[in-house]
């Protein structure tokens, strides 16, 4: 019985691939539209609902595999390793569309950003050129931002699916 208990990894990384290609056809998407520049929040919470429905069937897979049983630590590993592999899989998506694709990207973000400030006079031309410039320069430093916050993502809704679905094996 016990070395027929599913792993752990696989799972991550089945799902996480999964999760990833799903990212990627909705930023794919996102760009035919020429909406990938938008800050929009509807955007952002359909990418959390996305992550939260692969994780989910990932975890209850991993039970229906594991003789109905699952751990807490179990869910919130799946959790974790689903969003590290669909992390990595959107960061190299990320720098394709800001590098290949979409060259102008960078700048188009920005201004999607700071844009705001700049109309409502928190920020002058010269502190928006400024910033922007920066940040164009430093763009590099949001990719590990991206894979940790998708990882804790995937430990809460790891946790939450864990705490909904745990089930102790039977002790006889």
């Amino acid at each position: 019985m016990e070395g027929n208990q599913p792993k752990i990894g696989k799972f991550s990384l089945n799902y996480g691939i999964i999760l990833g290609a799903v990212g990627v056809v909705f930023g794919v998407m996102l760009y035919l539209q020429d909406m990938h520049t938008s800050q929009s929040p509807a955007i952002m919470i359909i990418g959390l609902v996305l992550a939260a429905a692969v994780t989910y069937f990932g975890i209850t897979n991993f039970k229906k595999q594991n003789d109905g049983t699952l751990s807490l630590g179990q869910a919130v590993k799946i959790g974790a390793g689903i969003a590290l592999v669909a992390g990595i899989i959107s960061v190299l998506y990320n720098v394709a569309l800001v590098e290949v694709i979409d060259v102008n990207a960078k700048s188009d973000i920005m201004d999607a950003r700071l844009a705001p400030k700049l109309e409502s006079g928190e920020i002058t031309q010269e502190q928006f050129d400024m910033q922007k410039e920066q940040s164009i320069n430093f763009w590099w430093m949001g990719y590990p931002f991206i894979i940790i916050i998708n990882v804790l993502i995937g430990l809460v809704f790891g946790l939450i699916f864990g705490l909904i679905f745990k089930k102790a094996k039977p002790s006889y």
